[in-house]
Order: C-alpha cells, then structure tokens, then sequence
C-alpha cells in the first residue's frame, strides 16, 4: 500500500528553487558592486543612479532581487543566466569571479588586512598591528590609517587601493615617507604633505590602485606640523 505523496517544503534535494529565487552571497553583492562602478565609469549611471541601484544590491536576497539592479546594462550577463556560446570552442563563457575587477588594476596577492567599509567611517588608531600589505575598497566612505603608534613588521608596507566616492587619509610619523605616484585617479585628488621617497626612514608606505571620486590625503599628526612651524 502507497504512503502519501511526499510534500515539498522548499529545503533539501527534493525541493524546487527557481534560479530567480536562490539567496546570494556577500560575494555576489560585491561583485554586482563592481559592475555597477564600472557602468559610472562608463558613462551609463549617474552618481545618483549608482546610489540608488547600491542600495538595492546590498539589501538583494535573491538572484532576482540583484540582478534588477542589472537588467538594462549592456554587456552584462545576469547571475544565473546561461552562458553565451564562444564561436570557437562551443563551450560557455566564464562568469567573471566576485572581485575580478578590483584585482585586476591591483599586482600582487593581498596577504594582510582588508579594509572594505560601505558609506560608513573606519579609524585604525593607537598601537594596531600593521600587515605588510592591506588592502583598502571604500564605497561612499572614509578610511584614516594612523601609523604614528602602530606595530610595523616591515620597513615598506604596500597599500592597494579600489575606492569610489571616498576619503583615504594616511597619518605617519615625522621620519616616514610616502609615494602616491601609483594611483589612477578620476575625478579626484592627492594631497601628500610628507616626504615622497626613498625608503630612508623606519617606514615608507607604497600606495597604489584605483581612485574614483575621492580623495588621497598623507600628512603628519597636527602637533608634529606646528612643531616644525616653531622650529622644535
């Protein structure tokens, strides 16, 4: 004798999800991210669009949700659509991976801090620890590195850089120095109040990357540019 027929409760291997209704990942809202500061860049978004569709894409539960924010881009495959055909192989075309766009403008692999605030404010005070590399991706946010007390385990710490609409402010001691000349800017400036280089002092900081919008600022501490004002 036949049991009843099994009920489905949306969970497990016998459920059915449409590909417009699978949740979606931290990774997959970054990577939407991406796109979408590759359309202002392109010209195709207004910063008040960009705004708007951000909103949306960190608040997206769901492949629908997300790719809304999408649909009327041109040369954007939507996340869970199929792939286009490539004319030689007949195989389907890679989906670019989540953060492929940030690491491609940045050399090397990040082996230290990461720094991503979203329209919100981070302050790495007092006596952090300081990886050799850190790598730092704002959107609508600013970000100051204090270096003046931190723990350094080497002499030349390499920064990486992919900000929109953002302020990056690097405090260092008196005997530092920095080099910006490896930063991309568009729509945006640099400020270096401090010595450029060579690496001569205990740290020299090697900043480079992406700056859309935003701001680069390298300074000494507030009571250290009036003692050399008064000569002490």
């Amino acid at each position: 004798m036949n049991g009843p027929d099994p009920v489905f409760d949306g969970v497990g291997p016998g459920s059915r999800v449409g590909d417009r209704d699978l949740r979606v990942s931290d990774a997959e809202r970054e990577h939407v991210g991406e796109l979408l500061q590759r359309a202002v860049g392109l010209g195709m978004l207004s910063l008040g669009e960009f705004t708007e569709r951000m909103d949306t894409a960190l608040a997206a539960k769901t492949r629908g949700e997300l790719n809304s924010v999408l649909v009327d881009l041109p040369g954007v495959r939507l996340v869970g659509e199929p792939a286009a055909r490539h004319p030689n192989h007949g195989k389907p075309a890679p989906l670019p991976q989540p953060g492929a766009g940030a690491r491609s403008s940045l050399s090397g692999v990040v082996q230290g801090g990461v720094i991503r605030p979203r329209m919100s404010g981070v302050n790495r005070r007092g006596n952090w620890q300081v990886a050799p590399v850190l790598r730092v991706n704002s959107w609508l946010s600013g970000v100051t590195l204090d270096f003046t007390q931190a723990v350094m385990t080497t002499q030349v710490v390499e920064i990486q850089v992919d900000d929109y609409a953002s302020s990056l402010t690097l405090v260092v001691p008196q005997e530092a120095t920095v080099d910006l000349d490896g930063l991309e800017m568009v729509g945006s400036s640099v400020n270096n109040k401090v010595r450029s280089g060579p690496p001569i002092g205990p740290l020299h900081l090697l900043v480079h990357g992406r700056v859309r919008f935003g701001s680069v600022t390298a300074k000494q501490p507030f009571m250290a540019h009036w003692r050399r004002l008064l000569g002490h």
